[in-house]
C-alpha cells in the first residue's frame, strides 16, 4: 500500500507553492493551485500502480495488467516496464522534498529494468534488453529497438537531472545497438531506417524506431559534443522525412520490406519527430530545425485536437506526443501545448478512471501497465516548474 504518501507531502507542497495566496493575489494562486492538482492526481495515480500492478516480490518488475488473466505472464513486457520506468522518473522531477522521495523508487525499478538486460547480445551481436526479464525471473525474449530507445532516453533524462554517469553510459551502449538496426542493404526499397525488431517474423523499419533514435543521438550529441552523433541524427531523420511523412505533415508509422506502407498516423510518431527537431535546433542553432518542429506540432495538435482524434488514441501514445510539446514549448514560449495537455489530463480523471482502485483504462476490464504509467507520466510532469521541461526525452 502505497497511499500514506499523498497526505503530508502535498500539504507541504501546498504551502510551499502558495496555497494561503492573500486577497488579491489570485493571478498568483491560481497556477499554484493547478499544480497541486497535478501533483495530487500523480500521486494518486502513481499508488494505484503500485498496489495493483508492482510485482511486490523484490524484483523490481511489474504484472501487465490488471485485473490479470489466466494466461498472463508472471511479469510484463519491457515496453510496459520502461514506461513505469519513465513515470518513476518523472516523479523525481516533483518540487523540492516531494520529488527527492521518488529516489529509492527509481532505483528499485531502475534495478528491475535490468533483470532484462542482455549482455550477451542478440542478432547484432551488441548488448541490450530483451522483450521479457531474462534468467531466473522469466525466458528473455526478441530485442525491440524501440523499446531499448525509451529506456535510453530515460537515462539521458536521469543524466541531465542528476549528472549520472552511469546513466549516460548506458544510454551511449544503447545507441550502438540502435545503429546495428539500421538497414544497410541498399536492395531494400528505401534501403535505410532502423528495423522495430530482431524478431524475423518483421520486417518493418518504422518512425518509432527511427526517430527516437535520432532523439536519442542528438542529447548524446549536446552532452559529448562528437560529430558522429550529430551525423546519424541527421542521416535518421532525413530517412524518416523521405519515406514516413505523409502529405499532411504528419508521420505515417512504417514501410515493410515489400514497399508498402502503414498508413497509421499514430500520436507518439508525431511527438517523438517534433522532439527531435526541437533539440537539433538546440543543438545547431538551425532555424529551420524549429520551423519543422513547430509546422509538426501545429498539424498534430490540428489533427488530434481540433478535429477531434486525440481520445482514439492510446494513453501511452498520447503521453509521448504530449511531453515533446512540453518540450518545444520550453523553447518557444506559449502555453497552447501545456494547456490542451491539462485539458487531456483533465478528460482522463473522471470517465475513464475508476474511482475505487484509481486506475485507468480505455474501457476495458483490464487496466495496462501502459496506460496507469502513462498518466502518472502526464500528471507528474505537469506539475513540474515550466522550464524543467528542457530535459524531457
Amino acid at each position: 500500500m502505497r497511499f500514506t504518501r499523498l497526505a503530508a507531502p502535498v500539504v507541504a507542497l501546498a504551502c510551499a507553492l502558495g496555497a494561503a495566496a492573500p486577497a488579491g493575489a489570485q493571478d498568483q494562486s491560481a497556477p499554484a493551485a493547478a499544480q497541486r492538482t497535478q501533483v495530487q492526481r500523480a500521486l494518486a495515480s502513481y499508488d494505484a500502480m503500485q498496489e495493483y500492478m508492482a510485482a511486490d516480490d523484490g524484483t523490481g518488475l511489474y504484472r501487465e495488467r490488471y485485473p490479470s488473466g489466466a494466461d498472463d505472464r508472471t511479469y510484463s513486457f519491457e515496453w510496459p516496464h520502461s514506461q513505469a520506468h519513465v513515470a518513476t522518473l518523472d516523479l523525481t522531477g516533483l518540487p523540492g522534498a516531494l520529488g527527492r522521495s521518488f529516489r529509492d523508487d527509481l532505483a528499485d525499478v531502475a534495478r528491475g529494468q535490468e533483470h532484462f538486460w542482455n549482455a550477451d547480445g542478440g542478432t547484432t551481436g551488441l548488448p541490450g534488453y530483451d522483450s521479457y526479464p531474462r534468467a531466473p525471473y522469466g525466458g528473455g525474449g526478441d530485442m525491440f529497438y524501440d523499446d531499448n530507445e525509451w529506456v535510453a532516453l530515460a537515462k539521458v533524462q536521469q543524466y541531465l537531472a542528476t549528472g549520472d554517469e552511469a546513466a549516460l553510459d548506458r544510454a551511449e551502449e544503447i545507441f550502438e545497438l540502435v545503429v546495428s538496426g539500421w538497414d544497410t542493404d541498399p536492395s531494400h526499397p528505401a534501403p535505410g531506417g532502423v528495423f522495430w525488431t530482431q524478431a524475423t517474423w518483421s520486417t518493418d523499419r518504422n518512425t518509432v524506431s527511427t526517430m527516437p533514435g535520432a532523439q536519442l543521438a542528438t542529447r548524446l550529441y549536446m552532452i559529448t559534443g562528437e560529430r558522429d552523433y550529430l551525423d546519424w541524427a541527421q542521416r535518421m531523420v532525413a530517412w524518416t522525412d523521405e519515406h514516413l511523412l505523409a502529405p499532411n505533415g504528419l508521420y505515417w508509422d512504417n514501410i515493410k520490406l515489400d514497399g508498402s506502407i502503414d498508413r497509421t498516423q499514430w500520436s507518439y510518431n508525431q511527438g517523438v519527430p517534433l522532439g527531435t527537431y526541437t533539440l537539433l535546433y538546440e543543438a545547431t542553432g538551425d532555424t529551420r530545425y524549429l520551423q519543422k518542429a513547430k509546422a509538426i506540432a501545429a498539424a498534430s495538435y490540428r489533427f488530434y485536437v481540433t478535429e477531434g482524434r486525440l481520445a482514439g488514441q492510446p494513453m501511452f501514445f498520447n503521453s509521448i506526443w504530449f511531453k515533446n510539446l512540453l518540450l518545444l514549448e520550453s523553447v518557444t514560449g506559449g502555453t497552447q501545448y501545456r494547456n490542451a495537455m491539462a485539458d487531456y489530463a483533465d478528460d482522463q480523471w473522471r470517465p475513464q478512471r475508476e474511482r475505487s482502485t484509481g486506475l485507468f483504462n480505455a474501457g476495458d476490464e483490464h487496466t495496462e501497465l501502459l496506460e496507469q504509467a502513462a498518466m502518472v507520466q502526464i500528471y507528474a510532469t505537469l506539475a513540474w516548474p515550466r522550464g524543467q521541461a528542457s530535459i524531457l526525452y
